[in-house]
């Protein structure tokens, strides 16, 4: 067990894993630590995994509103490696929503099966803000 607590992985269900697989590894540059059937553990390369993903079939129900998982959420380092998602994103023809919320500049969208997912970089040093105060402003993420 580490001294310090952190999240160990996210586990996201997902219709099919093949395309889950290309969409994390493309976007965010994960890659396959392991792949067991219709399981896929991927990993930045510090530890076993830090996504899990599970196969459930096309036929499978989508993720809906109400209590559970909004999104996942995913820090880059710098700007270049955010307007770098986002141009990923875009060439892939997938809707993403650039929200500054002061703290940090996010990137929201779904994942192919659904699911919310978040790339942000933290922004609080550079601006010598500390917490976030409601701010939700779009930016262009072209511009960084």
């Amino acid at each position: 067990m580490t001294s310090d607590p952190h999240l160990g992985h996210v586990h996201l269900k997902v219709r099919d894993v093949d395309r889950a697989i290309e969409f994390y590894r493309d976007v965010l540059g994960l890659d396959v630590a392991e792949r067991h059937g219709n399981f896929a553990f991927l990993s930045f390369g510090a530890h076993h995994h830090d996504l899990a993903l599970q196969g459930l079939g096309e036929g499978a129900a989508g993720p809906g509103p109400g209590v559970g998982l909004y999104h996942s959420a995913w820090e880059v380092s710098d700007g270049t490696a955010l307007r770098e998602t986002y141009e990923r994103l875009h060439d892939r023809g997938v809707e993403v929503a650039p929200v500054d919320h002061g703290i940090s500049k996010a990137l929201y969208f779904d994942d192919p099966a659904g699911n919310g997912v978040e790339v942000y970089l933290d922004t609080r040093a550079s601006r010598e803000v500390e917490e976030w105060v409601g701010r939700n402003e779009r930016f262009d993420p072209t511009v960084l």
